[in-house]
């Protein structure tokens, strides 16, 4: 079956795309989770289903033209959050609500849920094309790259700001690039999960690993590998079954998760005892 998969070009195109996707999501979400900011992955989303929706509308190329303005989205939710002027939650909730609620009324007043609205609302293996592709390995490296040689300074924002400020490291820059990163792979992810979707990709493998270990470095590497092996899983029982790959990788996940928890209890059981 998986031979046979591979065989269909749009089949290795959601792989590549998704495994670059996933990994990306994977590294970033281990900081936006323990800076609890978990769900900036969800309202950057629906900004993006906003954009996506005008892009079709004017009959812009979708992917280019949203990324600037869901980085635009995050910086703004970033600053709201660090000046204190608003909850980081509720700015996510204000935000993410007008954003889709935007991404409807331009979608009903337009073309209506065409295929390709769909397909950035609940995701699809079809939709990523050739020069999509080509456009997500690129700006995944991209993502990738930023994420190794910040790695050191990353880990510092992460744990302990104003700790990181005092040994001269720009935490607003960090946090910027954090921000901007999500936003990017968001965009990117958008085709493959679908914006009611995208954000699980960086909150499970992060949680997941947590569950049983415990340094900022194991984490890491721990949710790259659940990310990209939990997306092959999805997408294989996707087209298996005939299921949205969007909603398998969610399950994949899901699955994952439960099982690391019991693991988690048995063993702490095991050091009470």
């Amino acid at each position: 079956m998986l031979s046979e998969m591979l065989s269909y070009e749009f089949m290795r195109r959601a792989l590549l795309g998704g495994v670059l996707v996933s990994l990306c999501a994977a590294l970033l979400g281990v900081s936006l989770v323990l800076k609890r900011y978990s769900m900036i992955g969800d309202g950057l989303s629906h900004v993006s289903f906003g954009a996506l929706s005008i892009a079709i509308a004017c009959g812009f190329a979708p992917i280019k033209f949203s990324i600037p303005i869901v980085v635009i989205a995050a910086f703004l939710l970033l600053r709201l959050a660090e000046n204190g002027k608003m909850r980081s939650d509720a700015a996510i909730a204000m935000v993410s609500a007008s954003a889709l609620a935007i991404g409807v009324i331009v979608t009903s007043l337009t073309s209506g849920l065409s295929t390709d609205v769909y397909s950035y609302m609940f995701g699809s293996t079809l939709a990523i094309s050739g020069d999509d592709i080509h456009f997500i390995i690129i700006m995944a490296f991209v993502v990738l790259i930023n994420f190794v040689f910040s790695y050191h300074r990353i880990f510092a924002v992460t744990f302990d700001e104003n700790f990181s400020k005092a040994t001269g490291t720009k935490v607003g820059t960090y946090n910027t690039l954090i921000s901007i990163m999500t936003a990017v792979i968001v965009v990117l992810g958008m085709k493959m999960m679908g914006a009611l979707l995208i954000s699980s990709l960086i909150i499970f493998p992060s949680l997941t690993s947590m569950k049983i270990f415990k340094s900022f470095r194991s984490v890491t590497i721990c949710s790259a590998i659940l990310s990209v092996v939990n997306f092959v899983i999805g997408l294989i029982a996707s087209y298996g079954l005939n299921l949205p790959a969007g909603a398998s990788v969610v399950v994949a996940n899901l699955v994952v998760y439960i099982l690391f928890s019991i693991v988690s209890a048995i063993i702490k059981k095991r050091q009470i005892a």
